[in-house]
């Protein structure tokens, strides 16, 4: 018998769409298979989504979370919908960290302005970088290796006919786009990444530290901020934040040979705002376990060509038939790998399709509309995904 491996957190029912609507989107909890969970299909002030996730590693790092209805904490809104992908590293502890507060610093700024704006965003992000460098320091001498542990941050706002997207790290969100002039529909990358493996970010942490030489290193050819992390921006990673975190009991490998007296890493995220239009149909958030194995293009043409009904579920099966390709063996052996050994084949993968309905941005949603659904790991006895 395989128990839970995911403990899904649901507040809301959508029942201000009606009663078809609720058969359309049964099972408000999600379901569990094995490594995998997947909500096939919800309810968002703004339309519809789909969202699964597959795990990997020993603990699941990735964390993700939808939340729609009110913004901030008065029942005056503003009202959209907020979209978390938290790709972890090092554990789990930041990921799960900032899928339970990241939100509600974003409600409080929100609230504080009155409104949805990249400053709000960008508040809440370093707010939510403060508050787990807190905990870091709480925790520091009975638990020093939580200064090792960080999470990318990709969040998505959907408000008043704005999309906001905020990143740090290297999770992606890629628009699907109607265009009468090209056959089919074209994949828009609407975040930037920030990965020593690009040669912009090299450049700019060069900028940042001009006396360092080895601010960026080429390790096994791959090139890795300090010969230690692939990010140059992530929540958390406090052992290259701040030096007081860059010392014993600190495990060797994650300590420095000169002190630094500024943050390596940067947990400011970069923001872009579009205004949608009719052209929008879609946006595909994921964490870097997707890209892995799938372009923008391939990713966003499967969206199209399939019913909304699990498009999550079957964008991260596509790229996990890509990823038992490239070793050589079927997907059907890939299932029978349990979590742990799992992680040399594949990353964790979190998938979040949102379908975007701008009529129904132009009606102001009742406090039942709230609806919330945030999927986090546990343990799982055995795999079968």
């Amino acid at each position: 018998m395989i128990k839970p491996c995911w403990k899904p957190l649901v507040d809301g029912d959508g029942s201000w769409r009606g009663r078809d609507a609720r058969r359309r989107w049964a099972d408000p909890n999600g379901r569990v298979d094995g490594l995998f969970w997947y909500k096939d299909l919800g309810p968002h002030v703004n339309g519809e989504f789909s969202m699964a996730v597959i795990q990997a590693n020993n603990l699941l790092e990735d964390q993700s979370q939808l939340e729609s209805g009110s913004l901030g904490s008065l029942s005056s809104g503003p009202y959209g919908t907020f979209v978390g992908v938290y790709d972890g590293h090092g554990g789990p502890e930041t990921s799960r960290f900032v899928n339970e507060n990241l939100f509600p610093m974003l409600k409080k700024f929100a609230s504080e302005y009155q409104e949805i704006s990249a400053d709000v965003i960008k508040k809440a992000f370093l707010a939510t970088e403060e508050e787990f460098l807190s905990l870091v320091r709480h925790q520091w001498l009975d638990k020093p290796q939580i200064a090792s542990v960080g999470t990318c941050c990709l969040v998505g706002v959907i408000c008043n006919g704005l999309l906001y997207i905020a990143n740090a790290g290297d999770s992606r969100v890629v628009l699907g786009r109607v265009d009468k002039t090209v056959k089919g529909i074209t994949a828009i990358q609407l975040s930037t990444e920030h990965n020593a493996n690009l040669e912009s970010v090299r450049a700019e942490l060069q900028l940042l530290h001009p006396d360092d030489p080895q601010i960026v290193v080429l390790k096994h050819e791959v090139w890795r901020v300090k010969g230690i992390i692939q990010v140059s921006r992530s929540i958390g990673d406090a052992y290259l934040k701040k030096s007081e975190f860059n010392k014993e009991p600190l495990l060797a490998r994650f300590r420095l040979s000169e002190p630094f007296h500024k943050p390596i890493l940067s947990p400011e995220p970069s923001i872009f705002v579009h205004k949608l239009n009719p052209k929008d149909q879609f946006l595909i958030f994921a964490s870097d376990g997707l890209w892995e194995h799938l372009s923008n293009q391939e990713a966003v043409d499967i969206v199209h060509s399939y019913p909304r009904q699990g498009i999550a579920r079957r964008l991260v099966k596509a790229a996990l038939h890509v990823a038992a390709k490239k070793r050589e063996m079927r997907y059907s052996d890939l299932k029978k790998i349990d979590r742990g050994v799992r992680r040399h084949f594949h990353d964790d993968i979190t998938v979040v399709v949102v379908f975007i309905d701008l009529s129904s941005m132009n009606r102001t949603p009742s406090r039942s509309s709230n609806f919330s659904i945030r999927a986090r790991g546990g343990v799982p006895t055995s795999a079968n995904s």
